[in-house]
């Protein structure tokens, strides 16, 4: 016996009008729009526009990132908002992005930073301020698949490109980035100092009078960052290697001197997993004064490749810091949270950071700063437009849920009403989403 098909039989017709589809990346441009974001690019590009006509760069610009955004890898990906110019307006063609991106120098990058930051600061006056200010230093590994200018073998035998990133724990705003050959080193403490700089930029806030960490891995621990830190008044948690000194102050701690480590949010002790300061126990004179040395050990994980330095069977993990909260369980629970970096960095990859474009390194560094832009345009959008699952969703689920919705534009004299399916799950988010966009008490 053949068995029905579960799908209903569909007849095809042609006649649909006003049908929209990525509705929800047109809030992306209106929380650009809303932010000062798009005007600040347009003055930021307005130097390298001879003519009047044609497409203002910075709105070209707005367009690229909202394309990133909403899951685009190319710039060809350009025509799903040009091929709709009922909801996203007139969209430039692909020549014309490229021209844009060839038309970006250093003046400009440095013009685009100030326009994101002031668009930041306006997110933040609106209520993105997390209030609590963690910025994550970390590199990755892009690969290459064909030749580009810069592109080199990297330390895993791969080619490409090394690029490092800053981005904000508490937000997930990815502040500042830097594009690199693939055989840069991890520890360029020119490089830190470097987005150290664009990311304290980025910041609406001044180090002087609130807190700001700076939070890296091992590759971060060099004098040359630390002083540059210290010099500009931001915290710091940095892991440091298990050398021999290191490893021997572990071992010496007394077995009263361990208290139980704890969840990253502070609720529950973590089983087999213990903390202590070993500070007393290395010699950390070269360091800044008041620097600190803190180490976890833990049973590593069924299944865990053991390495000579695991002693005992425990795992032993060190930092070094100036922060100065006698609680060294909650400091440590601080620096573990340093692995959400990597899923930072997995979310710059899915919004175009995998895919650089050209095989000029100039393009390919304006590329990167677009990628970081349509980070920040997620971002502000599910902090201040979303609640629950949709402002803690990942790239790929909010688009599945919001950022592709269908819908129909309709016209009634001058008005245009955009209208969402019914019984879409999560239509009522969305239609909330622009509703509470345009009630944010916006900063002039």
């Amino acid at each position: 016996m053949v068995k029905r098909n579960r799908r209903p039989r569909l007849g095809v017709c042609t006649d649909g009008r006003g049908v929209v589809a990525h509705v929800g990346a047109r809030l992306l441009c209106d929380v650009a729009d809303e932010f000062g974001l798009t005007a600040g690019l347009s003055a930021a590009m307005a130097s390298t526009k001879q003519r009047r006509r044609g497409h203002d760069r910075g709105g070209v610009l707005v367009d690229l990132a909202v394309m990133l955004a909403d899951g685009g890898e190319a710039i060809s990906d350009l025509a799903v908002l040009r091929d709709q110019r009922a909801l996203f307006g007139d969209v430039a063609s692909v020549p014309t992005a490229w021209r844009t991106l060839e038309a970006i120098g250093a003046a400009q990058l440095a013009a685009i930073a100030t326009a994101r930051a002031h668009a930041r600061a306006r997110a933040w006056a609106a209520g993105a301020d997390p209030g609590f200010y963690v910025m994550d230093f970390d590199a990755t590994l892009v690969t290459a698949h064909s030749e580009k200018q810069g592109a080199a073998p990297t330390y895993k035998r791969g080619f490409g490109f090394h690029p490092l990133l800053v981005f904000l724990d508490a937000t997930g705003e990815a502040l500042a980035g830097l594009l690199r050959p693939g055989n840069a080193a991890s520890n360029t403490t020119a490089d830190h100092i470097w987005v150290l700089d664009q990311t304290l930029g980025q910041l609406p806030v001044d180090p002087d009078t609130v807190e700001v960490v700076a939070r890296a891995d091992s590759a971060g621990l060099t004098h040359g960052f630390v002083d540059a830190c210290r010099a500009r008044n931001v915290r710091f948690a940095i892991g440091h290697d298990l050398v021999e000194k290191i490893r021997n102050a572990c071992l010496a701690v007394p077995p009263g001197g361990w208290c139980p480590a704890i969840s990253a949010d502070g609720t529950d002790e973590r089983e087999d997993a213990h903390v202590a300061e070993i500070t007393d126990l290395v010699d950390l004179s070269s360091w800044p004064e008041g620097t600190r040395a803190i180490v976890r050990r833990e049973h590593p994980h069924p299944g865990a490749q053991l390495t000579f330095t695991d002693i005992d069977g425990h795992r032993f993990q060190v930092f070094v810091t100036d922060l100065t909260d006698p609680d060294v369980a909650y400091l440590e629970a601080l620096h573990r949270g340093r692995g959400r970096a990597e899923k930072r960095i997995c979310d710059a990859k899915d919004t175009g950071l995998a895919n650089l474009p050209s095989a000029s390194f100039a393009i390919n560094t304006a590329w990167l700063a677009l990628v970081l832009t349509a980070q920040d345009l997620m971002c502000w959008t599910k902090l201040l437009c979303f609640d629950g699952e949709l402002a803690l969703a990942e790239p790929k689920r909010l688009r599945y849920r919001v950022l592709h919705t269908a819908g129909i534009i309709v016209r009634h004299g001058r008005r245009h009403t955009l209208r969402l399916a019914a019984n879409w799950p999560w239509t009522p988010e969305l239609a909330d989403a622009f509703t509470r966009l345009r009630a944010l008490p916006l900063r002039t």
